[in-house]
């Protein structure tokens, strides 16, 4: 599995919307090492709480695939999920996640707490963190060091 080339395609995707002034965040979704969806930050512009980068990928995968269960895939993000990108994840059955910066202040895969490590969940993807973590990690402290003037 190329991890290291899905994770470039999601840092492609954050890039995105940090164009739109959102927190520059992507998502990719995979099956059998093609890239079925993709999404990114549209909390601000759509002004839906909901709209993360993974919300957004799992949404378009969804369709794509004509189910809500996504068994089989992995999706990629530039930032460690927070519990309601987790609880999709899970619900929507995606098998890996990987993603690239750890977030120490709502990052729910072993950050801030290890919710994957709970027992109230009938579904625990394969975890991967820290995959081209610095790139990641430069992306959003380029965006908030820009936003702080």
């Amino acid at each position: 599995m190329n991890d290291d080339f899905f994770m470039q395609m999601a840092l492609k995707e954050a890039r995105k919307s940090n164009f739109f002034g959102e927190v520059p965040v992507g998502a990719v979704i995979t099956l059998d090492e093609k890239i079925i969806a993709s999404g990114h930050n549209l909390s601000i512009s759509r002004k839906d709480p909901t709209m993360h980068a993974e919300i957004s990928a799992i949404r378009k995968a969804s369709e794509s695939m004509g189910n809500y269960r996504l068994t089989g895939t992995s999706i990629y993000v530039t930032l460690e999920p927070c519990a309601m990108c987790y609880g999709a994840i899970v619900h929507a059955r995606i098998s890996r996640l990987i993603f690239g910066a750890h977030d120490p202040k709502t990052g729910v895969c072993g950050s801030k707490i290890k919710l994957h490590e709970q027992d109230c969940f009938n579904h625990n993807p394969k975890i991967r963190g820290g995959v081209l973590e610095e790139d990641c990690s430069l992306v959003l402290k380029n965006f908030f060091k820009k936003k702080r003037g």
